[in-house]
């Protein structure tokens, strides 16, 4: 990797340990909540962490995104990026189906789960699940690392060993093979098209379900299945 490409990770890894002076500055500041005062760190971490990270890539405006890779029409990449999001749920349904029906693990994830209930508390931290934390995945897991690792091997090695390091950074040990199997088509996405906006949008669109069905649509969704119950009880009753 180039000087850039080693500041980038660089910045990658100090936007997740800045907490560690960051949460007690928010402390001294008034701040009591810690899940406040999470989010809030997070926000400002990411967001600075981001705006940086794009400066490092701005020499790269308009140049080739990488030697093994040709940059395919504005066309040619809108329609593998609406692909790319049938790929990824794909993908993560069979990981989730092999996990649990070959492995024995149960599908739900803790970490996704306490990431959910942060934007449940405070809906406003969900511009860093659904927007910037996809954004600086791919640009740090895909264009940096993938790419790295495509210059010295195949596209096989370079997906898989970049996948494994992406869904082990996410720290759910338990579904590694999740994380993995999206992670593998991000990278294919990004070869198939050369341009990083790609599997950035198939990310997204990922991250933005889960908050919609399981924050703003759940509450929603269990009131209906609620009434349903009540009313099927109703009708039963009718009939005894």
């Amino acid at each position: 990797m180039n000087k850039r490409y080693w500041w980038i990770v660089i910045t990658y890894i100090l936007i997740h340990l800045s907490g560690i002076i960051g949460i007690p500055l928010l402390m001294g500041l008034g701040f009591t909540d810690i899940n406040q005062m999470v989010a809030w760190w997070t926000i400002i971490s990411f967001v600075i962490g981001l705006l940086i990270i794009l400066l490092l890539l701005l020499p790269e405006r308009g140049s080739s995104p990488h030697p093994n890779m040709r940059v395919t029409s504005k066309g040619h990449a809108t329609k593998w990026a609406i692909i790319g999001v049938f790929l990824a749920f794909i993908a993560q349904y069979i990981a989730i189906l092999i996990e649990t029906y070959a492995l024995g693990i149960d599908p739900g994830s803790e970490n996704t789960q306490e990431i959910l209930e942060i934007v449940r508390m405070m809906p406003f931290f969900a511009i860093i699940v659904a927007l910037i934390g996809p954004i600086l995945e791919e640009i740090v897991f895909r264009k940096v690392i993938f790419g790295a690792l495509y210059k010295r091997m195949n596209f096989f090695f370079s997906a898989l060993i970049s996948a494994l390091i992406f869904a082990v950074v996410h720290l759910d040990f338990e579904h590694l093979l999740v994380y993995m199997a999206v992670g593998f088509v991000f990278s294919y996405l990004y070869v198939k098209t050369g341009r990083i906006i790609v599997p950035i949008l198939a990310h997204v669109a990922m991250n933005a379900y889960a908050v919609l069905m399981q924050v703003v649509l759940g509450d929603r969704l269990e009131d209906m299945q609620r009434q349903l119950e009540q009313m099927q009880g109703f009708i039963g009753g009718l009939f005894l």
